[in-house]
């Protein structure tokens, strides 16, 4: 009879996979052995796997720059990491050893240009594209960087006032304009409250900026906020955003870029199936197709890939301390932290995670449900992407359980709050990086950050 954990995953899905395997009843990500970073580290821990990062970026380069090929496209392909989807240090300095450009959200973004600058991790050539709602010290950074030499430097107008801010910049500036996407029909509202109307382009280029001497068209910019998907609701918006490009191409030459911003989804489950070649090819396809039917040049092609870039790199292993039977059915598993402060789309936005065991692969399995440390009811998590439920192998006295969440990369510190004030005070864990010997391509970790102290907490209360 097949009951055993790794019974289950093998007549689940298709596995092994590319970052998962099982040596001696182990988990292995990447072809780290996950055990001995725990025997090492302990837990709770957050990892990131540097070249996890690299290899998303080069996939997307190949996989562009092959579907271009294959319709003979004449624009170029153009790479930005979307800051705001991790901003620390050693994420941007794997990111940038491929040779890609930025998109920044707000004031405090620029800051982090200008410190990868003075370490020599880019140059002035490179594409800032500036995103989001333009407050003045917003504006005065974004100046500051084109009024430097950042030429290359491009403000996305998300409304029509935000024009007359960049009147402090003293060089002349390329500019983007942000189309307000009608959203996905289960939206309480109907169109984005970022960017500017679809109707309202043409007449605010003609009234505001084709005798404007200070700035010049570059880009239009097009974001979807649930992604890039094989849904008629995309193809029909993306189509739309085409058009605009195409009207607004004859009236303004000087523009030859489109921005098909809102990312790839990444792997939530080990179920997760997406053609990611089919719809890169569909895209560029399509673009071609309406400017060629329009009688207008390709754009070049940015695209805007935060979750895409990072969330792939990222995992969080914790213990399993303690075992609830609250009721004939329902079994809990407490873990040694908490998911609404170290995994908060959890709890959120209901995200899920590949989740799998670390060890024990060998033991029968049962269905449990996993209980935060936390005092609040919603922190838990009950079903995966593929399932209502989630199973994990059964626990033997005397053996700690481990377990693992993965693909956990993207946003999770910025709206855990890493550094700062955690629900219940639980504190943020610790965080190691795995990167590779380029020689030998062995393995080795570094801790970023040691597991918050209790000090910490008490300085930013006050105490």
């Amino acid at each position: 009879m097949k009951n055993k954990y790794i019974d289950l995953i093998e007549q689940t899905f298709e596995f092994p996979q590319d970052e998962f395997t099982v040596e001696d009843n182990e988990l292995y990500f990447h072809e780290v052995p996950l055990m001995d970073i725990i025997k090492q580290y302990g837990t709770p821990l957050k990892i990131s796997y540097l070249p996890k990062i690299s290899q998303q970026i080069n996939r997307a380069k190949r996989m562009f720059n092959v579907a271009m090929a294959k319709v003979d496209y004449k624009g170029s392909y153009n790479y930005c990491y979307c800051t705001k989807s991790s901003h620390f240090s050693f994420v941007l300095e794997e990111a940038l050893k491929n040779e890609i450009n930025l998109e920044t959200s707000s004031a405090y973004d620029i800051h982090i240009i200008n410190a990868l600058y003075e370490s020599g991790l880019i140059n002035k050539d490179i594409y800032i594209v500036c995103n989001g709602f333009k407050r003045p010290q917003y504006v005065e950074n974004i100046a500051n960087l084109i009024n430097s030499g950042f030429t290359n430097t491009i403000p996305v107008i998300d409304n029509k006032q935000e024009l007359d801010l960049l009147d402090i910049i003293e060089k002349p500036c390329q500019i983007g304009i942000r189309i307000a996407a009608e959203e996905e029909p289960k939206f309480d509202f109907y169109t984005s409250r970022l960017g500017i109307r679809y109707n309202d382009i043409i007449p605010y280029y003609k009234e505001r900026i084709k005798n404007n001497k200070k700035v010049k068209l570059k880009m239009l910019h097009f974001f979807i906020n649930t992604g890039i998907k094989d849904t008629a609701y995309y193809w029909n918006e993306l189509h739309k955003c085409i058009q605009v490009y195409c009207e607004l191409k004859k009236l303004a030459p000087e523009l030859d870029s489109l921005n098909i911003g809102g990312g790839f989804p990444i792997k939530n489950s080990l179920a997760f199936d997406y053609d990611y070649e089919y719809m890169t090819e569909e895209i560029v396809a399509q673009i071609k197709n309406v400017c060629n039917a329009n009688g207008v040049e390709e754009p070049n092609i940015f695209t805007e890939f935060g979750s895409f870039t990072v969330g792939e790199s990222g995992a969080a292993l914790f213990s399993i301390i303690n075992q609830k039977q609250q009721n004939d059915r329902e079994s809990w598993y407490m873990i040694d932290s908490s998911f609404m402060t170290t995994l908060p789309d959890i709890w959120g936005i209901n995200q899920r995670y590949p989740l799998l065991a670390i060890n024990n692969w060998d033991k029968e399995y049962q269905r449990v449900f996993l209980g935060g440390l936390s005092c609040d009811s919603e922190d838990y998590y009950s079903g995966e992407a593929h399932s209502n439920a989630v199973f994990l192998p059964k626990l033997t006295p005397g053996e700690t359980q481990y377990i693992g969440f993965f693909h956990t990369g993207a946003y999770q510190e910025s709206l855990g709050g890493f550094g700062g004030i955690q629900h219940c005070l639980i504190p943020a864990p610790k965080h190691i990086i795995i990167d590779r010997d380029k020689g030998d391509n062995e393995y080795y970790t570094r801790l970023f950050a040691k597991e918050q102290s209790y000090r910490s907490m008490m300085r930013i209360l006050g105490y």
